[in-house]
């Protein structure tokens, strides 16, 4: 993502790069979030299928949901797609997307994901393994399952969070999806969470009326 400084003699591609990684605690321990996780699970995913990511989302999600645009992702040297990070497209189209998750995975007529995905994704993680190393501090009462955050609140909302306060936030009671972009100088969003957790509450509350 970075310029190579000079002399640099480490991994030039996604891949190359992954296998460096070492591991750190034991598993079952405790929720900890890396974004490395979906580079993983993205290179699972192209080699079973002998297919980048990209060209999968392309076929079986844009193309069928209709969209507007092109979405861009960002590749290494070599030209992998990310799967972790780099998506861009535009707050309509993720709109649509979200959408789609909230009527069941059908859209335009068409299936794009099985509903049981859906629901075993907004059923949520386990709670108590998510206070591991205080995430809960950031994000009180959620957990984490299928790459999504999920709130377990009274709605059954859950969403997508991004770097820099991307968000894409489904929430099927109050029959509502909100697209948040986003420009926030730092990474994380524990400095904003409270408060769009108030912003998802107020709009929940507006749309019933």
């Amino acid at each position: 993502m970075l310029p190579r400084p000079p002399g640099y003699q480490g991994a030039t591609n996604i891949y190359d790069f992954l296998k460096t990684l070492r591991k750190e605690g034991e598993h079952g321990e405790g929720f900890v979030y890396r974004t490395v996780h979906s580079e993983v699970l993205g290179w699972i995913v192209s080699r079973a299928t002998g297919r980048h990511w990209a060209e999968l989302m392309g076929e079986n999600i844009w193309q069928k949901l209709g969209m507007e645009e092109d979405a861009h992702v960002m590749v290494d040297s070599v030209g992998t797609p990310l799967q972790g990070a780099g998506l861009n497209a535009t707050a309509r189209d993720l709109a649509r997307f979200g959408e789609m998750l909230r009527l069941g995975g059908s859209f335009n007529g068409q299936k794009i994901f099985d509903k049981a995905v859906i629901d075993d994704t907004a059923k949520g993680g386990d709670r108590t393994k998510f206070q591991f190393r205080g995430i809960q501090t950031a994000r009180p009462g959620y957990s984490y399952r299928n790459q999504w955050w999920v709130l377990h609140n009274a709605d059954g909302a859950y969403e997508a969070s991004g770097i820099h306060g991307q968000m894409i936030h489904v929430n099927p009671a109050a029959e509502m999806v909100v697209v948040k972009l986003s420009s926030h100088p730092v990474a994380s969003a524990a400095a904003t969470q409270a408060l769009t957790l108030k912003a998802w509450s107020a709009l929940a509350q507006a749309v019933r009326r």
